[in-house]
């Protein structure tokens, strides 16, 4: 992921009012953020508890600034993120809830899905797979990993 700006990240959203980005805190540790390690950048907001936001880069180069909305029932340790795909996850899953953009989202139209609780999902594509038999290649299913979740992310946050 390229390197962002706070300018860049508030200019992003499109699910948000002005407000709501003006609002938002951006994460603890921002300004040492590894850039390079990361697909999506995914945070809860400490001061506005139910609030979790994502800046999710596009296919085409641009980025898409994401709200959700925390339902603030329990994580589903038994569920599959529907973005990193992995099954075998060592953190929560909980369901996340994106107002549409636009008319739609202004008419209360939504958009859900199951998300890594803390937004881990390069961490958990990047993590090297199991060799399921000899002569498995590692390496490349993790690029394979990585690039799924480069392109499930980016689809939701088109639907939104």
């Amino acid at each position: 992921m390229i390197p962002l700006t706070d300018t860049t990240v508030r200019a992003s959203f499109i699910n948000a009012s002005r407000k709501e980005v003006a609002d938002l805190t951006l994460p603890a540790d921002f300004e040492a953020i590894e850039w390079d390690r990361l697909d999506l950048l995914g945070w809860r907001d400490p001061k506005l508890g139910r609030r979790s936001y994502a800046v999710i880069p596009t296919l085409e180069g641009g980025l898409l600034g994401l709200l959700f909305r925390h339902p603030g029932s329990r994580p589903r340790t038994r569920a599959q993120c529907s973005w990193c795909n992995d099954a075998t996850l060592p953190n929560d899953v909980v369901l996340y809830n994106a107002k549409r953009s636009g008319k739609a989202g202004k008419n209360g139209d939504t958009l859900s899905s199951l998300i890594c609780e803390d937004f881990q999902c390069s961490a958990n594509a990047r993590r090297p797979p199991k060799t399921w038999y000899e002569g498995f290649d590692v390496e490349e299913a993790r690029q394979v990993q990585i690039a799924e979740l480069q392109l499930r992310s980016a689809a939701f946050a088109t639907q939104v």
